[in-house]
């Protein structure tokens, strides 16, 4: 079973768009949406509502910045501090373009920064872009296989 993608994306419009642009690069990696930090991390580490879900990481995490309850540097600051969670690949999805968003994320870890684009079509190719290369492409760390055993 192919790992999924877990989309941390409050936003209703910005989710929407990215299920889009990830439906559209025709990748069979399952989608997992949390709407804020907590649930992000409840699902992560396998607990609260998500205790009995399937063992195993996502193959990458795309995490807004600004999130409701716990934002996306502290869910990344947890991630990097968790020795299960910790290579697995986290790359910022955002629209903040201040600097000192982008020189914490990379200070905390981050696999990459995405300003998310205005344009439609700009997005969409980002979005499909990310989603090959860390699904499909990226070369994972020993041990962090690209499948998931199913229970």
């Amino acid at each position: 079973m192919l790992k999924p993608i877990l989309l941390v994306e409050d936003n209703p419009h910005d989710l929407e768009l990215t299920l889009i642009a990830l439906s559209k690069s025709q990748l069979a990696n399952q989608v997992v949406i949390c709407r804020d930090g907590a649930e992000a991390l409840d699902y992560l580490l396998a607990q609260g509502e998500y205790a009995g879900r399937s063992a195993g990481n996502p193959a990458v995490v795309l995490l807004d910045l600004k999130l409701p309850k716990v934002d996306g540097l502290e869910v990344l600051k947890t991630v990097r501090a968790t020795p299960t969670l910790r290579s697995m690949p986290v790359v910022m999805l955002t629209s903040s373009k201040e600097e000192q968003d982008l020189v914490r994320s990379y200070e905390l870890g981050v696999n990459a920064y995405v300003v998310k684009p205005v344009d439609f079509t700009e997005f969409v190719r980002a979005i499909a872009d990310l989603g090959i290369f860390w699904a499909v492409l990226n070369e994972p760390p020993p041990g962090s296989l690209r499948y998931i055993k199913p229970h």
